[in-house]
């Protein structure tokens, strides 16, 4: 785990740093999307809804077209896909206790499973390992974002 600017970061993720999304592989193309520490941060620290569109399950959703909706008192706004893929899945648990993307995001928060149809493609627009947490850094750096 790395800390950067008071928030946490797996290291063997991937980032979509644009969204503060990350990507979690588990296994094939298969991977567990959620919001990083920053997008709970910038909505304001408390989370009203995350609302995942039913009928992007089992569809193809297109790199940065929207898989959810967040609403806080500070934000709302999409959710949108890291890459592109078939939404297999969502996180239930959300529907009740939004707040687990804040309290829990690299656990209990996740948003979506989604089995990726481009990686290959699309993988080098994510950031992950050192290189890539020291860019995120740079960009959280720049835009004085911290999690303090």
């Amino acid at each position: 785990m790395t800390i950067i600017r008071g928030c946490n970061f797996p290291d063997e993720f991937f980032y979509y740093p644009e969204k503060h999304l990350w990507l979690k592989s588990l296994g094939g193309n298969l991977f567990r999307v959620g919001l990083t520490p920053v997008a709970g941060k910038l909505a304001g620290g408390r989370l009203n809804a995350v609302t995942i569109r039913a009928k992007n399950i089992g569809v193809e959703v297109q790199q940065g077209k929207s898989l959810a909706t967040l609403e806080s008192s500070k934000y709302v706004g999409p959710v949108p896909a890291p890459i592109t893929g078939v939404v297999k899945t969502a996180n239930e648990k959300l529907a009740t206790d939004p707040n687990l993307v804040i309290s829990d995001p690299y656990g209990e928060g996740w948003v979506v499973e989604i089995e990726a149809t481009r990686w290959t493609e699309e993988k080098d627009n994510l950031l992950t390992g050192p290189d890539g947490l020291a860019t995120y850094q740079q960009k959280l750096e720049d835009a004085g974002i911290s999690c303090d």
